[in-house]
């Protein structure tokens, strides 16, 4: 079922999924004039266009693409020459292509423990975790709601340490009126398919480093020099296609439009759950000096409201509400506590706040173009099933 043909059917007739693409604005025109002109692969303007225009959205200068956001983390630890005996500080609460790139570099990661104001690394814990192997500090922008930067880019600037914005999550998200992206030293975006703006798979470094984008520009692509095929260092094949691109074009066109509607829904959501009298959730965080872009509706689940998160998520399910559960720790994962390199990642805790995050934390369908009868159906579900275990 294509997505007009989903929207066509009320709520109740089909599952309402957790996330789905956007494409109602010039990603076709643009991705048939990219198939009839030939250029498909890693070379032609709609490449060109998307970096400008996305770079531009973030205020910074030079956008770089790549095939996917873990890429765009692996080149920007990469342009800083990370890698064996060095250490990156990052919060354990995050998605593990957040860390993975660390690790296949050869460097360490090095967690630290979210706040619950909101749901972000806790900057206050960062300082006692760099030691002189520290390279870099890594935030992630977590659900689209920022960090909190001012106190983390001053202990960095005191350390000397470079700053890396995973923003995967945070397309448009403001800090004290200031675009994500532009906060750091670089940054990393994800255009996968759940993601606010999308290129199906695809992601970009953006920064003002006019070295660090040429590099990343390189490493890409192999790092062909002059003659093409004498290779100074030994780069990849990260690239993106000029067809993929044409779809990033077309959505950055519409970002503010993409942006504005998941705010737009996830204001709808706060109202309905608090007008229906539903106990025991806590909705999405918003700091007063933050911008929000609810890439998910993300909501914690209390003791008070009478299921757990799974069986709450269970219960959703059967009535044809899609979730997904928040993430599970870094320190949590098999592949780290198992790992046997030089590089093994610091996983001993505590993380309490990673872990109730872990255990409470659940999203609900958040895409762009959801209705607003969807929202009304959905919190109907939610109130429905507190009141029949109430019984």
């Amino acid at each position: 079922m294509t997505q007009n043909q989903s929207n066509q059917t009320t709520p109740q007739q089909r599952t309402i999924p957790v996330c789905e693409p956007t494409l109602n604005g010039n990603e076709l025109k643009y991705v048939t004039d990219a198939i009839q002109t030939g250029w498909i692969s890693s070379a032609g303007k709609y490449i060109t266009q998307f970096e400008e225009k996305f770079a531009q959205y973030c205020n910074v200068k030079y956008g770089v693409s790549c095939a996917n956001g873990t890429l765009a983390i692996h080149l920007a630890l990469a342009v800083m020459n990370i890698g064996e005996g060095d250490e990156v500080i990052l919060p354990s609460f995050t998605m593990i292509g957040s860390c993975n790139p660390i690790v296949q570099l050869g460097a360490t990661p090095v967690f630290v423990d979210s706040e619950l104001e909101t749901w972000n690394i806790d900057p206050a814990q960062i300082e006692s975790k760099i030691t002189p192997k520290t390279k870099a500090i890594m935030v992630v922008h977590t659900y689209g709601h920022p960090v909190d930067m001012d106190p983390i880019l001053t202990v960095a600037h005191k350390h000397h340490i470079p700053v890396i914005e995973d923003a995967a999550e945070g397309h448009g998200a403001e800090y004290k009126g200031r675009k994500i992206g532009s906060l750091g030293d670089i940054a990393c975006f994800s255009f996968y398919a759940n993601k606010i703006i999308t290129t199906g798979e695809g992601g970009m470094v953006v920064t003002n480093n006019e070295q660090w984008a040429t590099k990343a520009k390189n490493l890409r692509n192999h790092f062909f020099g002059q003659p093409r095929f004498l290779h100074q260092e030994t780069g990849y094949n990260f690239r993106l296609t000029n067809v993929q691109a044409a779809i990033g074009l077309a959505q950055v066109e519409r970002i503010d439009q993409l942006v504005n509607a998941r705010r737009h829904n996830a204001a709808l959501y706060n109202q309905k759950i608090k007008a229906a009298g539903i106990r025991g959730l806590i909705t999405p965080p918003q700091a007063s000096w933050a911008k929000n872009v609810y890439w998910m509706y993300g909501l914690l689940v209390q003791e008070s409201f009478g299921l757990s998160m799974p069986q709450l998520c269970a219960e959703l399910s059967k009535r044809g509400v899609e979730t997904r559960t928040f993430f599970i720790g870094m320190h949590k994962q098999p592949c780290y506590i198992n790992y046997h390199g030089k590089n093994k990642p610091h996983c001993s805790g505590p993380y309490p706040h990673a872990e109730f995050l872990e255990t409470h934390g659940f999203y609900l369908p958040s895409s762009s173009h959801l209705t607003e009868s969807e929202i009304d159906h959905i919190v109907a579900t939610i109130k429905a099933i507190q009141q029949e275990h109430q019984k």
